[in-house]
C-alpha cells in the first residue's frame, strides 16, 4: 500500500483514505460481516487428514489487494503467451513430437513423466487448447515486477473463491468498491460456459455441457456445485454417467440425455477405469473411448498434466521461444533440475537455503522450505532426493512480496501471492481479477490454504482510475516486514 518513503500509492489512495476514517472496532465488524457471509454461503474446503474436523471456512482478509492498469496488462500479455505456448507444447508431444526431436526439451523427461498419457497420442482435440482453464501462480519480485511460479493445468481450483471474496468484498467496503473503478469478474461463469461450449460448436449447435464432481467428499466440491449453479449446467458424478455406443449420456428424471462437453474436475487416472485406473469409482466406464471416438469432449483435456510439471516448468521460456519466436513477457523463478548431477550436487549442498519441491507433488506437500526446516528434516529430504532425484526440483527461498492483512484488529504486512484465471477455447481470455493467496502466520511463505493460508480479494483498476500518470512505472506493494 505504501512506497518505502511511506507514501501511499496512487492506485491504493481511495482505499487508504478509507481506513483512515474507520477504528479498530469498525475493522473488526466488517471482518465479522465478512465471515458471516461466507458461512452463510457454505464457501467452504476441505483438510485431509485434519484430526477435528475436515471442513473449513477459508480464511479471508478483509483488505482487498489492488494492482494498476497498467501493470495488470503486462500480466494479460504474458499469461496469454505462456498459455498460447503451453498448448502448443501439448499439441506437439501428442502428435509429431517435434519439439523432443530437435531437442529443446528433454525427451525422457516428457515421455517418462507420471502425467504424460500415451493414451492421447493423435487424438483431435478442436482448437487444440488441450488446457481450457488454467491458474497460473505469480509472485511479485524484489524488482516490483512479476514472475511466474508455478502453472497449474490440470484441474486448477480456486477461482470460485475468486469469485466469492469479490462479492464479500462489494459487502465490506462498498462505497469504496463503487468509486475505485474496479474492472469487474462476474462474467466468468458466463465465460467459462462459451468456453466450454466453443469446444464442441462445430459440431453440435447447442452442446450441453455438466460439470463431473468427484463428489461432496472432494477438498473442492463447493466450487464444484457454486460453478455448475452459475453456469446453469448439471453437476453429475461418474455413477450419473452413461456411455453406449460411445456416446455418452447422464441420467436424468426424464431419461437419458446426451452429453457433448464435460468439464472434468476428476484427476486423469480417474475418469475412466476402463483405460486408467481400474479400481476408480469416480468416472465412468467406456468414457475415455467416447472422447477418442469425438463424441464427447473432456475439458481440460487428459495429459495436460505434463505441461505443468514442476520439471517442465524450468523449459517453458524456451517453450515459448520455440512455437513463437518471443522473448517470455512473464519470466521463471530459476530452477534446479535433480536430475542433472551436477545441479543435485548444488542442491544437496545448500538444502538449508532452497525450497525443494517433488515434481508430482502440489497443494504445499511434498516440499522442503530450507530456511525454515530443521536438521532433521534435511537429512531425511536429502535422502529422498537421492534415491529419486529426477522426481525433485529446488529453487531459491523467495521472499514473497507483501500486502496489508487484518491480524487481531490491526493492519500487518503478510506475504502473498496472485493466481489469475485464463481461459482458452476459440480464444484466450484472462479474467480480470484473481485470486489473492495470503501466508496468513507471521513470517510464513506457504501460502496454501491447506497449509494455513488464506485469500483476499483482488481489484484490478481500470486505466482512468489507477493513478498511472504519476504512479512508478512498476509499483511495489510494500517492504518486506
Amino acid at each position: 500500500m505504501r512506497a518505502p518513503d511511506g507514501e501511499v500509492r496512487p492506485h491504493y489512495a481511495a482505499l487508504a483514505g478509507r481506513l483512515e476514517t474507520l477504528s479498530a472496532q469498525d475493522l473488526a465488524e466488517r471482518q465479522r460481516t465478512l465471515e458471516r457471509f461466507f458461512l452463510l454461503q457454505g464457501i467452504t474446503f476441505t483438510v485431509y487428514g485434519a484430526e477435528s474436523t475436515t471442513e473449513r471456512i477459508i480464511p479471508t482478509d478483509l483488505l482487498p489487494r489492488i494492482i494498476a492498469a497498467q501493470e495488470w496488462a503486462t500480466i494479460e500479455a504474458g499469461l496469454t503467451q505462456r498459455l498460447k505456448a503451453l498448448n502448443m507444447f501439448l499439441a506437439d508431444i501428442y502428435a509429431e513430437q517435434q519439439i523432443l526431436m530437435d531437442g529443446v526439451v528433454p525427451r525422457d523427461l516428457v515421455l517418462c513423466a507420471p502425467s504424460y498419457r500415451r493414451e492421447m497420442q493423435n487424438l483431435y482435440v478442436p482448437h487444440q487448447p488441450y488446457a481450457n482453464v488454467c491458474g497460473s501462480d505469480l509472485i511479485r519480485q524484489p524488482d516490483g515486477s512479476f514472475a511466474v511460479l508455478e502453472d497449474n493445468l490440470r484441474v486448477p481450483s480456486g477461482v470460485s473463491y475468486m469469485l466469492a471474496n469479490r462479492e464479500a468484498s462489494k459487502r465490506v467496503f462498498p462505497g469504496t468498491f463503487r468509486g475505485a473503478g474496479v474492472r469487474p469478474i462476474d462474467r466468468y461463469p458466463d465465460l467459462l460456459l462459451s468456453t466450454l461450449k466453443s469446444m464442441a460448436a462445430d459440431w453440435r449447435p447447442n452442446p450441453q455441457v455438466v460439470v463431473l464432481t468427484p463428489g461432496v467428499y472432494n477438498s473442492a466440491y463447493f466450487e464444484h456445485a457454486y460453478l455448475a449453479r452459475l453456469m446453469g449446467a448439471p453437476l453429475v458424478e461418474g455413477r450419473d454417467l452413461v456411455v453406449h455406443d460411445n456416446m455418452v449420456y447422464m441420467r436424468t428424471t426424464t431419461g437419458l440425455r446426451r452429453i457433448d462437453v464435460i468439464y472434468r474436475r476428476v484427476d486423469d487416472d480417474f475418469i475412466d477405469p476402463l483405460t486408467f485406473r481400474r479400481d476408480s469409482g469416480l468416472g465412468a466406464a467406456g468414457l475415455f473411448n467416447a472422447y477418442r471416438a469425438g463424441n464427447v469432449v473432456i475439458c481440460n483435456a487428459p495429459g495436460t498434466g505434463v505441461a505443468d510439471d514442476k520439471a517442465v516448468y524450468a523449459y517453458v521460456p524456451e517453450i515459448i521461444r520455440y512455437y513463437l519466436g518471443e522473448e517470455p513477457i512473464l519470466p521463471n523463478i530459476e530452477t534446479y533440475l535433480c536430475r542433472e548431477p551436477s545441479q543435485l550436487s548444488h542442491v544437496l549442498a545448500n538444502l538449508d537455503k532452497l525450497v525443494v519441491k517433488a515434481v508430482g507433488a502440489s497443494g504445499g506437500y511434498g516440499m522442503l522450505v530450507g530456511p525454515h526446516s530443521t536438521r532433521a528434516e534435511r537429512e531425511t529430504f536429502a535422502a529422498a532426493v537421492k534415491a529419486d532425484p529426477a522426481n525433485y526440483i529446488a529453487q531459491p527461498t523467495i521472499q514473497l512480496s507483501t500486502a496489508p492483512c487484518l491480524i487481531d484488529s490491526a493492519i500487518e504486512p503478510r506475504h502473498v501471492d496472485l493466481r489469475p484465471f485464463i481461459l482458452s477455447g476459440e480464444k484466450i481470455v484472462v479474467t480480470p481479477g484473481a485470486l489473492t493467496r495470503v501466508a496468513l502466520r507471521r513470517g510464513s511463505l506457504v501460502v496454501n490454504s491447506s497449509q494455513g493460508g488464506g485469500s483476499k480479494d483482488t481489484w484490478v483498476l481500470d486505466g482512468d482510475q489507477d493513478g498511472a500518470a504519476t504512479a512508478p512505472a512498476v509499483p511495489k506493494e510494500g517492504p518486506l516486514p
